[in-house]
């Protein structure tokens, strides 16, 4: 009652404007009423109650000047005030969608809850992003402000904003004020964020309890955000969450994490993604304390000093750390080397029978504890020793580095799920996992199997829809007798203890000339296990069979080839080496060597440089934009299929 009451209130001095396109997607009982009195069912309720109950406590940390820094629950507390009061000031009412476009960081995090507090949407854009690709997102989603995290950040995007009507073009709000003289500065087109805050400290008094109903009148299906995706084809789509879409995630998602009070996490990855957001919202639920990373390149010093309990990554950092200890082994003495190798071969056959249920034998668990002592201490050491477990999501986990990390005492939880579930679908539990799978669905979602494979879920996790685009969202949100199914597009297995596995992304797979089809992932996953390995795609649609593109780790690589007297003056020609490339085939037929004949590499080819955000072959979210990468690379995948070439099939 009082919630209403509050709620009328701000309606009737600030009217809502109309609702987005909204698609119901939720069995009848959107809203669970059976939620308990204290439970959060909004993302501002469960920051409230969240500084409430860490109001003395170091909730976040920060590293700048070569120091940590600490904000206390009553801090944080206060900035999300003064900010979301200053962006009322400013004309920020519910339903408005405010852009943020920056790198994660706590001033991030603070932007978020402000936006939330006010009843508006959060549109967050990967710093990244494509300059193009900015311009769609502001245009569609009709920002009307946009929070960006510096000078050099607004140059990059200056276009997209140029290309902008003046009715079209949103306030922009910086978190880090550029340099005297700036022009950014002179003609006050831009608004610092640290006087942003000075002016909701000024609202403050007169207003005491302004905040308070501001931050009530959210309900828990109101939207909460627009992410868009930026996807591997086609122009980005904007998904809507309400906050019951996010808090349901994170509440069920929590219950399985096992975190608890004392645990310390490190952060690193993208905000803007829902992945990493999301989780932030958990550790928050949780009382687990945040530690923003400076960046991805300084993850190993921050991981050393934070000392973590907790990380969460992407397989791209796994398969960097191994190639790191692949490099440093090979620079070591023949003597060395042997033991690493042993270690990595008995530590992999141990983690295989343990993920299999089966005894492991006295004499295998003997010498894994002696080679522990040498090899692995030193690796968890590196991750600062205290981890107990990371959270693999945003891709594929090769399971034979999973095996290997699990051999050296380092647990990796793989997880699934995807922007339009909020996102987790599935999660293994510290206690249960079971490598190769994406966990088992997490409490209050379902997943089934489509007649073709495909992998459907049902939960308050989904998504409302698509940002204007109705035939898109009726395309993927399908309703059944027994309600609506969100179509995820991947193709999948459940086990009898149901336990999912991804074999592979419906659209990605390979359809030979011979009308066989591939999945090409599994394939990859293998190939990138392959130490020097450092990303591979497989290529062959309309093909006569499988070839590979393999970006190698030219460091390791150089030593390799020094050891073998191959000498070559850059990366290009070393990647065309005959040596080099037949020394990598061999390898990728080691690996496929069990696969069906169909399905084997018979060609390679070795590219030297790496796929990236910048040049366009990856997503902002590091997935493959396989028809952008066979475009670029056209002519070395054409020399890989000679015209006119009778093949055996």
């Amino acid at each position: 009652m009082i919630r209403r009451a509050q709620a009328a209130l701000i309606d009737s001095r600030y009217p809502r404007p109309a609702p987005a396109l909204q698609f119901s997607n939720q069995n009848d009982n959107l809203m669970n009423e059976e939620m308990n009195a204290g439970t959060p069912q909004t993302i501002n309720e469960l920051f409230n109650q969240a500084m409430r109950e860490g109001v003395n406590r170091v909730v976040m940390r920060y590293k700048r000047d070569r120091q940590w820094h600490d904000i206390t629950g009553a801090q944080l507390d206060e900035r999300v005030r003064n900010l979301a009061l200053a962006l009322h000031h400013l004309g920020v009412r519910a339903g408005d969608r405010v852009a943020l476009l920056a790198e994660s960081s706590p001033e991030w995090s603070i932007t978020d809850y402000a936006i939330l507090a006010n009843g508006a949407i959060n549109v967050p854009i990967y710093p990244t992003q494509a300059v193009d690709q900015v311009g769609f997102i502001l245009r569609n989603s009709g920002a009307r402000m946009l929070f960006i995290s510096n000078a050099k950040q607004l140059r990059r995007i200056q276009p997209a904003l140029d290309s902008l009507k003046s009715k079209e073009r949103p306030r922009l709000i910086m978190f880090e004020a550029p340099r005297e003289g700036k022009e950014e500065k002179k003609d006050g087109a831009v608004t610092i964020l640290t006087d942003l805050e000075k002016i909701g400290r000024e609202e403050r008094s007169p207003k005491s309890q302004l905040y308070e109903l501001l931050s009530a009148q959210s309900q828990p299906n109101d939207l909460a955000t627009i992410i868009y995706t930026s996807g591997t084809t086609g122009e980005p789509k904007g998904v809507m969450l309400t906050h019951h879409n996010l808090v349901s995630n994170t509440l069920s998602s929590g219950e399985i994490f096992e975190l608890k009070s004392d645990d310390s996490a490190l952060s690193f990855l993208p905000l803007s993604h829902v992945f990493e957001r999301t989780v932030l919202y958990i550790y928050m639920r949780f009382g687990v304390q945040i530690n923003f990373a400076r960046g991805v390149e300084t993850v190993a010093e921050d991981i050393k000093e934070v000392r973590p309990t907790v990380i969460t990554a992407v397989p791209r950092l796994f398969e960097k750390i191994y190639a790191t200890i692949n490099k440093r082994a090979a620079e070591q003495r023949p003597m060395k080397q042997k033991i690493f190798h042993r270690a990595v071969e008995v530590g992999r056959e141990v983690a295989m029978l343990r993920n299999r249920g089966e005894r492991v034998p006295i004499r295998l668990a003997v010498e894994l504890k002696a080679l522990d002592r040498l090899v692995f201490t030193k690796w968890r050491k590196a991750v600062g020793g205290r981890l107990r477990f990371f959270v693999s999501g945003g891709a594929a986990l090769p399971p034979e580095l999973a095996y290997i990390f699990a051999g050296a005492g380092i647990v990796i939880l793989q997880g699934y799920g995807l922007t339009e579930t909020s996102p987790v679908v599935s999660f293994n539990r510290p206690d249960a996992n079971r490598i190769g799978t994406i966990g088992q669905a997490i409490p209050g979602v379902k997943v089934r199997v489509a007649e073709d494979g495909e992998l459907l879920v049902q939960g308050d996790n989904v998504m409302q829809g698509y940002y204007q685009m109705a035939e898109e969202t009726e395309r993927v949100l399908q309703r059944g007798a027994d309600g609506v199914w969100f179509h995820t597009g991947d193709i999948g297995t459940i086990d009898a203890d149901g336990y999912i596995r991804i074999t592979d992304r419906k659209k990605d797979l390979i359809k030979t000339s011979l009308g066989k089809y591939i999945a090409p992932q599994p394939i990859e996953n293998l190939i990138r296990a392959i130490p020097m390995v450092e990303q591979a795609v497989v290529i062959g649609n309309s093909r006569k069979f499988p070839s590979a593109l393999i970006v190698p780790s030219f460091d390791a690589l150089r030593s390799y080839a020094k050891s073998l007297g191959v000498e070559a003056k850059d990366n290009a020609e070393l990647a065309r080496h005959p040596r080099i490339v037949e020394y990598f085939k061999k390898k990728v037929d080691d690996v496929t060597r069990d696969l069906a004949p169909h399905e084997k590499i018979k060609r390679i080819a070795l590219l030297d440089q790496e796929f990236s955000i910048e040049s366009g072959e990856l997503t902002p979210t590091l997935k493959v934009r396989r028809k952008f990468v066979e475009d670029k690379h056209r002519a070395v995948i054409d020399a890989l299929y000679p015209k006119f070439e009778v093949e055996a099939n």
